[in-house]
């Protein structure tokens, strides 16, 4: 009894870091919690008494179960959409919040688990407890069944792939602000040069929009063809709350008062390298039902600054600074209360 308390306070202490490695190789983030719990009832029944290093040793127990449940979803007989948002995690545009700031460490941003996806399980399971979290490879092959190289091997594969299909971003949170705020007022201002001139030549566009749609998932790329699209999308008469997705800058949409959908942005070297689109609204309603009443619910009153040239930006009061530097200092601005 004394050892099954022990550790269990051990477990606890470990559990969002646990959930964190979870997250990772699963993409969802109730999957991630029953793969936590899988590993606790998995750990109190093992034989702890030559673990040197417990941290090491758990986070390789909840990677196990967590390659199995990926395995297992892979091997059911579904219509792939082409590609799968992960379950996304979102704050409010103030900062991360202390329950998510292990889950978030690493700048585990959405493109990033997008190509997580894209990889075989052993690949990403190697890719996310080696590169992420430090753990040896001769810890991981038993894992994945393989030797210590062909472990080492799992792992450079990811490495590349993610290298090439995932740009990492600017990891200053101001700068990508800015750069997210300039599309914003290009796409309402109806500007398309300046669209153009804040997206990457090769940006990429993919929006999830629900399975029981035929066009469940939509992927544009290109600078130019993402300008137009993002032009049309934001003259559905939206109202956009600024927050952070994954860490990132993004939007939460409503319209007519109801939940539309989430944007995330990437940004590398002061340009957006994707734009990733939540609007499958059964998974719309349970984001909506994790992060309660903030930020999609704020309190604060939605606030329109309007620039001298008839250009606006729309955010919350704390965001006169963000303004100004897109609209210049003779601004003026509009309240209005949640929903309007």
């Amino acid at each position: 009894m004394g050892d099954e308390h022990w550790l269990s306070e051990r477990f606890e202490e470990h559990r969002p870091r646990l959930r964190a490695v979870a997250y990772r190789v699963l993409g969802s983030l109730s999957e991630a919690d029953d793969a936590v719990q899988e590993a606790w009832l998995r750990s109190i029944r093992a034989d702890t008494s030559q673990v040197e290093n417990l941290g090491a040793w758990l986070a390789t127990i909840v990677g196990w179960v967590s390659l199995n449940m990926l395995r297992a979803r892979r091997a059911r007989p579904e219509e792939p959409i082409g590609f799968h948002l992960p379950d996304l995690v979102m704050d409010s545009a103030e900062g991360v919040s202390p329950e998510h700031e292990t889950l978030l460490a690493d700048a585990v941003g959405v493109a990033l688990m997008i190509v997580l996806e894209t990889l075989s399980p052993p690949e990403r399971l190697a890719y996310v407890l080696h590169d992420m979290f430090g753990i040896p490879f001769t810890e991981i092959a038993p894992v994945v069944q393989r030797s210590s190289e062909s472990t080492r091997q799992l792992a450079s594969r990811a490495r590349r792939r993610i290298r090439r299909l995932a740009p990492l971003d600017d990891g200053d949170l101001a700068g990508q602000r800015v750069a997210v705020a300039a599309f914003l007022a290009a796409s309402r201002d109806g500007d398309f040069d300046a669209l153009i001139a804040v997206l990457d030549p090769e940006v990429v566009l993919r929006a999830e929009l629900g399975a029981d749609r035929a066009d469940a998932a939509i992927e544009v790329r290109g600078a130019r063809t993402v300008a137009g699209s993002a032009q049309a999308y934001l003259r559905l008469g939206l109202l956009g709350i600024p927050v952070l997705v994954n860490g990132t800058p993004g939007v939460f949409y409503r319209q007519a008062g109801q939940p539309f959908s989430v944007l995330s942005f990437t940004v590398s070297n002061g340009l957006i390298t994707s734009i990733d689109i939540l609007a499958d609204q059964d998974r719309l309603g349970q984001l909506v039902s994790r992060v309660g009443n903030s930020p999609t619910k704020s309190g604060d009153p939605d606030v329109v600054w309007q620039g001298a040239g008839g250009s606006s930006y729309r955010g919350t009061r704390n965001d006169g600074n963000a303004a100004r530097r897109h609209l210049g200092a003779g601004i003026s601005r509009r309240i209005f209360g949640a929903g309007h």
